[in-house]
């Protein structure tokens, strides 16, 4: 089965950066690359989304903070600066194509003094 597999998750201090990368499928007819994050007790929400033209949107609550890319053969990114408490979650991407829908396992980003 494919999966998808987030690295470069940890801990960090307030104000500090950490760049998850997402391991995609490599298939062809990719529509959007999907960032989301569930803090604990708190429903899933979507903070970026990279299209396969390389267009992008950001929830407002890390615009200007994240920065989500693509190396358009099969890795994502998701740069993560000026990170705060609020942002400690579970990150997990998802992968969407014509007719193909992948998650990852998700991966843990906490923030802390």
């Amino acid at each position: 089965q494919v999966h998808l597999v987030e690295s470069g998750g940890g801990s960090v201090q307030p104000g500090g950066s950490l760049r998850l990368s997402c391991a995609g499928s490599g298939r062809k007819l990719l529509l959007a690359v999907n960032w989301y994050r569930q803090a604990l007790g708190q429903q899933r929400e979507l903070i970026a989304a990279i299209t396969a033209g390389g267009d992008t949107v950001y929830a407002n609550s890390v615009k200007g903070r994240f920065t989500v890319s693509t190396d358009n053969e099969k890795n994502t990114y998701l740069q993560m600066n000026n990170l705060q408490p609020e942002d400690t979650a579970t990150y997990t991407c998802n992968e969407v194509g014509t007719d193909y829908n992948y998650w990852g396992q998700g991966i843990q980003v906490t923030v802390s003094s």
